[in-house]
């Protein structure tokens, strides 16, 4: 079965909203693995809007699934990322003030950089995945890179999902054959949901690991939050 990660920045966005710890934020992700997700995802910003670097120190020790910790890996990230050693590290090439990821690495361009960096996390121990376009250059080019995984933006899949899903999914099953062939796993996620995950886990090859926040969480205000976690899971069963 895919695994499902569960982003919990959308609870840290509420409790920074009021101030204080209401959501608790260590509390949701202990009961988000107890309701079946097999992972935390946190993804610390610059201006810790949300997750902040402190929670994920405080978090690091009752993740015992899988901790993945996504970001932009400027100096002061690589430091949280190595001090906490999650299971995993994803490396997103968000700008500074930037709303949400919107768009992957370019692979070529960025080869050095990213290779440098992986070569850190790979020296601490922790697996690397970077964020990619699902275009098969940039797959390809992202094992020049060393990272173990890449994980697919799929805003793309999941905005043209309902006027043609059929269409929507090509480059992503293409993307994650192009990674097969590199020995790199796959990942995804950004805009998964309750209406388009089923679809994509069934169609995209070798899907290891899907990473949802926004969408889980706005689920869980009208559902709950165990009942969410495990209807996302029953997407997953293929």
């Amino acid at each position: 079965m895919i695994r499902l990660s569960v982003n919990i920045n959308k609870i840290a966005t509420l409790r920074n909203a009021r101030g204080g710890q209401v959501p608790d934020v260590q509390k949701v992700a202990v009961d988000c693995q107890q309701f079946g997700a097999d992972g935390i995802t946190v993804h610390p910003r610059p201006d810790q809007r949300h997750i902040t670097y402190k929670d994920v120190a405080l978090l690091r020790p009752l993740v015992n699934t899988e901790f993945n910790i996504e970001g932009n890996p400027t100096p002061d990230f690589i430091d949280l990322v190595i001090k906490n050693k999650p299971e995993q590290v994803t490396l997103v090439p968000d700008d500074p003030g930037q709303l949400t990821s919107d768009h992957g690495w370019d692979t070529v361009k960025h080869r050095d950089f990213l290779k440098k960096i992986i070569r850190q996390f790979h020296e601490a121990g922790i697996r690397t995945s970077i964020f990619v376009d699902a275009d098969i250059e940039m797959v390809k080019h992202a094992q020049d890179t060393d990272t173990d995984r890449i994980e697919l933006y799929t805003e793309a899949y999941a905005r043209n999902y309902l006027q043609n899903r059929e269409k929507a999914i090509t480059a992503f099953v293409a993307a994650a054959e192009a990674a097969k062939q590199c020995g790199l796993g796959i990942n995804a996620g950004h805009d998964l949901d309750l209406d388009n995950l089923a679809y994509f886990a069934q169609n995209v090859p070798d899907l290891l690991e899907v990473s949802i926040g926004h969408a889980l969480i706005s689920d869980a205000l009208y559902l709950g939050l165990e009942n969410t976690i495990q209807l996302y899971r029953r997407q997953l069963i293929i």
